[in-house]
């Protein structure tokens, strides 16, 4: 799509739109268009002068209440998935534990799939008052694009971009770290400082699966695949343990970087393992001696909240929040009556 000079075949998408609605008076059809209820194959277009081909049945008209969904509480669309908002541009939903968040080789379900199953049709709300509710018949053809992952095992906030331009644009700003993503961890001890920042090299091993932190030395060495990772900390609570015999710190971090388990690691590099991580923490990995401090089934982390700049608002930047699955929600009333 350009909007220079037309070409035979090319005129204003405004000319386009009022040769579908013919009765439509002009000045009423550049608002639809200024206030973002027209798209073409799903991406929004505000110009209504942009000269573009014949869009065919892909110039779509949304309903004034259909610019984007904000359902209160989530839609639970998938008992490890709860849809926290969607529009032309962007999803963004709280994923539940177990979950991949992108289709892989070995597994086809996934949080994108199910997004997915969930435009189409196949999927309806499952949730009290809201049950059978589905996305306004507009935006059945859209397509959620990968833009991050998180761990299988990690919880929260996830994004997608509904389309290939807003995609591109929510990638850089990852490239760029001007999207903020903040998680909350529990980890097994305490830290000698209230907040900071990990400064790691990170390299990851030849299969991809494990990160290992490496000397600055190394990580700057020609030809080394180390990558820098960044992390603010913030110690929100202190948990004792029974009998004095440990405790369990509550964090707050804030990715500046976002490398492969890079939470994971460098908590354990600084002496704060994640409860629960059967990679990282020596005490929950299979044949470990003795018993974990606390029983927990997997790494003890969730992504709590995404900030981003809306790929087609103008810089406009929002904030969505994802709620603690059950399982930490239990973990944190566990802990609670031994706060210090």
């Amino acid at each position: 799509m350009n909007g220079g000079t037309a070409v035979p075949g090319e005129k204003p998408i405004l000319d386009w739109l009022l040769q579908q609605f013919p009765d439509t008076p002009k000045a009423r059809a550049k608002q639809w268009i200024a206030r973002g209820r027209v798209s073409v194959a799903g991406v929004i277009i505000r110009r209504p002068h942009q000269v573009i081909p014949d869009p065919g049945d892909r110039l779509t008209l949304q309903d004034r209440g259909a610019m984007a969904l904000e359902p209160v509480g989530g839609w639970q669309i998938h008992p490890r998935v709860c849809l926290l908002h969607l529009d032309s541009s962007v999803g963004v939903i709280n994923k539940g534990p177990g979950l991949i968040s992108v289709p892989a080789p070995n597994c086809d379900l996934s949080a994108l799939s199910i997004l997915q199953d969930f435009l189409v049709g196949r999927l309806k709300v499952s949730w009290r008052k809201q049950s059978g509710r589905t996305v306004p018949p507009a935006w059945r053809r859209l397509v959620p694009f990968p833009v991050h992952r998180l761990d299988q095992y990690t919880s929260g906030a996830f994004c997608a971009g509904m389309n290939p331009e807003a995609r591109q644009h929510l990638i850089e700003q990852l490239k760029t770290h001007t999207m903020t993503r903040e998680y909350f961890a529990f980890a097994a001890g305490r830290s000698s400082v209230a907040q900071g920042t990990w400064r790691d090299w990170l390299q990851l091993s030849d299969d991809e699966m494990r990160q290992q932190v490496v000397s600055s030395s190394e990580g700057t060495a020609p030809r080394s695949s180390a990558r820098q990772a960044v992390t603010h900390y913030q110690v929100v609570t202190e948990y004792q343990l029974p009998g004095n015999s440990g405790f369990i710190t509550k964090l707050r971090l804030r990715l500046e970087t976002g490398l492969k388990h890079q939470i994971r690691v460098q908590a354990a590099h600084a002496g704060l393992p994640l409860i629960g991580d059967r990679l990282y923490n020596p005490d929950y990995r299979l044949g470990a001696v003795g018993e974990p401090p606390i029983a927990f089934p997997r790494q003890a982390l969730h992504a709590a909240s995404l900030t981003l700049e809306h790929p087609a608002l103008d810089g406009k930047r929002q904030t969505w929040t994802a709620p603690f699955p059950e399982d930490l929600r239990r973990l944190e009333t566990t802990l609670n009556p031994k706060r210090i």
